[in-house]
């Protein structure tokens, strides 16, 4: 059965076995797809990678750090900087007041 003979037998309302285990064969390959996919690492997940591992090992410590030192640190963006650390575990998120700058995320490894 092709996918439109699927779709017309549904929109005109002819379900019967064909169509049943038609349906039925497609939701287990859009599953298996789906599952596939949730279990690979993307393209920027990858690249990432290197930075998260440099973040964890190497520039954290327990000591608060701004996302603009860890970025220096890095060589990349804040911007980046700031989306790898809000998303990492074991890192703490907290607020310290710098001067002339106001109150500002810094982010420390968990004790």
């Amino acid at each position: 059965m092709t996918n439109r003979e699927f779709y017309t037998a549904v929109a005109t309302n002819v379900i019967n076995e064909e169509v049943m285990a038609f349906a039925a064969a497609a939701i287990e390959k859009m599953d298996a797809t789906n599952e596939k996919r949730r279990n690979t690492p993307s393209k920027a997940q990858i690249e990432n990678q290197p930075l998260i591992d440099k973040i964890l090992d190497e520039v954290l410590t327990t000591e608060p750090m701004t996302a603009s030192d860890v970025a220096a640190a890095l060589g990349v963006s804040t911007q980046k900087a700031s989306a790898l650390l809000r998303n990492l575990d074991g890192v703490v998120q907290s607020e310290v007041k710098l001067p002339k700058k106001g109150t500002v995320k810094a982010y420390a490894l968990a004790e």
